[in-house]
């Protein structure tokens, strides 16, 4: 390893949630026959799809790993090629640069990051960050100093490059339509990021309401009166859906390139290791959270009006 490698750890794991394998085999690679007897065919499915030029980052690799159990960090390891297992999560503190809090319970998020940023090193922090407002105030200095970054990888979608571009053929949006499987905290984040991975008004939600519906099901006012309709469906099968109506035509997106999402975003994350920039303006993941935060509040019919800043 050479000596200005930047060293990654990767850290925790939730029930149902690949992250802690798909990242890593993006940074490292990883060996088919261990991913799988880990037990996650759609991930590895994905994976074996990608020509090898698609895995790693140049002086980057993921060396280290905790999981809250320590058979499954030991599958972790073996499939992506990851070197060290640690007992304890704090066991990376002087050994690594960098780590990704690949746990999606925001609850778990401030506990796990803290005694990395208070070190200095640079945090990911997958989404949401977190839906408690004293611990988003604590995170703050962090996000803006360049250490902390957390998002959804959908904010990176490549189905929308063309929604993203200077002129995309519908013209000015009159409406945005999107649906999401599961709930509005764990999983609305995915749409809302998406859209504001659009710029500009698009990423300047300024009230939301609640309408009254059997699932959670929103009407975000953005910047400017553009409305964004989001309903997060439930237990209902793979849904992460966005439609564009505009002047001169009308867009559909399936946002399921997970691969190129996931890439994207931890090229991002390495950039802002390196250049201490924030990947993402800090007010746009604060408001976000925030957005989540009143939405839940809402009973139906209710509106709530955003701060910023």
């Amino acid at each position: 390893m050479t000596a200005n490698m930047i060293r990654v750890g990767i850290i925790g794991f939730s029930e149902g949630n690949g992250h802690p394998f798909s990242f890593s085999a993006i940074v490292n690679g990883y060996d088919e026959t261990h991913f799988a007897e880990a037990g996650w065919p759609v991930i590895l499915n994905y994976l074996k799809q990608q020509p090898a030029d698609r895995f790693g980052f140049d002086g980057v690799r993921v060396t280290h790993a905790w999981t809250q159990d320590a058979s499954l960090t030991r599958k972790l390891c073996a499939a992506c090629r990851i070197d060290t297992v640690c007992e304890l999560a704090t066991d990376m503190l002087g050994a690594v640069d960098a780590v990704i809090i690949a746990r999606d319970d925001w609850e778990s998020h401030a506990e796990l990051a803290m005694p990395f940023l208070r070190h200095g090193l640079a945090v990911f922090v997958d989404k949401p960050l977190s839906l408690n407002v004293q611990q988003l105030d604590v995170f703050l200095p962090y996000l803006r100093s360049g250490k902390l970054m957390s998002c959804s990888g959908l904010r990176y979608a490549a189905e929308l490059d063309e929604m993203r571009s200077t002129e995309p053929d519908t013209g000015a949006i009159h409406l945005i339509s999107g649906a999401v499987l599961n709930g509005l905290d764990k999983y609305g984040i995915h749409l809302l990021e998406a859209v504001a991975s659009l710029g500009g008004r698009f990423a300047c939600p300024v009230a939301v309401t609640r309408l009254p519906a059997a699932h959670d099901s929103f009407v975000v006012t953005l910047e400017g009166g553009l409305l964004f309709h989001l309903d997060c469906l439930g237990a209902v099968g793979k849904t992460f859906h966005l439609s564009f109506f505009g002047q001169t035509g009308h867009r559909h997106f399936d946002l399921h390139d997970n691969f190129s999402a996931f890439r994207r975003t931890l090229a991002e994350f390495f950039a802002m290791v390196k250049t201490g920039v924030p990947a993402i303006a800090p007010e746009q993941t604060l408001r976000l959270m925030r957005l989540i935060t009143t939405a839940q509040t809402l009973k139906p019919g209710t509106t709530a009006h955003l701060e910023h800043g």
